[in-house]
């Protein structure tokens, strides 16, 4: 059986990430989605989220903002409209350098069973869970 929806910002909760980041979910299990999870995460001037990886590939579009993104070591800078592919199990965090303006990403993670284990304490859970979203 096939679902279909379409799904409202404003409609979903938002869930703080550490670092000052919020995290919104938008597509989870719980819509039917069988195959992926995505969703916005937003970070505050000087903020950022902790060195993590997951058990998958993961596609991070800069919505707006500036973003420094470590992947395995090596920092990169992003701005908007470009798009950071990261393969699984390669740590990476996104830090927002600049001091007035706001960093928005939209990630997609390519399966719907997505883990996020953080480098620091190698704690992992799986994503869809870790707000209410998972079925």
């Amino acid at each position: 059986m096939s679902h279909s929806t379409i799904r409202r910002e404003a409609d979903r909760p938002r869930h703080a990430r550490g670092g000052g980041a919020s995290t919104v979910q938008m597509i989870t299990p719980d819509t039917g989605a069988a195959a992926l999870l995505n969703g916005f995460t937003d970070i505050p001037p000087g903020g950022g989220i902790p060195l993590h990886f997951h058990n998958c590939e993961e596609s991070v579009l800069i919505v707006s903002g500036r973003a420094t993104v470590e992947i395995d070591g090596t920092r990169h800078e992003a701005g908007a409209g470009d798009v950071v592919w990261i393969s699984a199990d390669v740590p990476h965090r996104f830090v927002n350098p600049s001091e007035q303006e706001a960093l928005r990403i939209f990630w997609t993670y390519a399966s719907a069973e997505a883990t996020r284990t953080l480098v620091a304490t190698g704690e992992t859970r799986r994503v869809a869970i870790e707000h209410g979203a998972g079925t």
